[in-house]
């Protein structure tokens, strides 16, 4: 018999409605595009500049490019994060949230070009659905416009594979990801009883 038991997702609401707050602040100091903000060279991580502003490695996290960016992203965010949350816990969430970030950034900074930025929780995201893929890669989802579900870590494959369209941060995905893997591996040999 599965017993069910309500989930606290309160950090992840936490986490979600900072995306949101920052990139308002974002559309409000660029006049309605975020592409003119201020806020974009200052909290984004370009790899040239990180030793002079080493605080870009967290806060690129939650700035966003685009109105599509942040909302595919924060859709993203709500269904892998809520999955993370029901089978590992809140804290884990936020260690492989913010691990997952930190990785991703990290390979981005060495691999990017020195001049580019990166914005975006991609990698983090990615992180989240690494350590799912570990932990119940069965789980069926689907995508656009694959008419029927495939298993969770052949969805994480194909969005790592989209990620080598030019304009994309490909190495904060795969970074993310592996930082994922990892952490999947080691919440797995918890042994909690995983509710979905």
């Amino acid at each position: 018999m599965r017993t069910y038991r309500p989930v606290n997702l309160s950090v992840l609401w936490f986490v979600i409605v900072l995306n949101l707050f920052i990139f308002v602040l974002e559309l409000i100091t660029g006049g309605g595009s975020v592409g003119r903000s201020p806020l974009v060279p200052v909290l984004g991580l370009t790899p040239a500049f990180v030793l002079r502003q080493p605080w870009t490695v967290i806060t690129s996290m939650f700035v966003h490019g685009n109105l599509w960016h942040i909302l595919f992203n924060m859709i993203s965010l709500y269904f892998l994060g809520s999955f993370v949350i029901r089978a590992a816990g809140e804290k884990s969430f936020l260690a492989v949230f913010f691990l997952g970030g930190l990785a991703g950034n990290l390979l981005f900074v060495l691999l990017a070009h020195p001049l580019s930025t990166g914005i975006g929780a991609s990698g983090a995201i990615y992180a989240l659905g690494g350590a799912l893929a570990v932990l119940v890669p069965r789980v069926p989802v689907l995508i656009f416009p694959i008419p029927v579900p495939v298993p969770l870590w052949a969805a994480i494959i194909i969005f790592l594979f989209l990620s080598f369209v030019p304009g994309i941060a490909w190495e904060a995905h795969l970074g993310g990801l592996l930082l994922g893997l990892i952490a999947g591996l080691i919440l797995r040999k918890r042994r909690r009883v995983y509710y979905f």
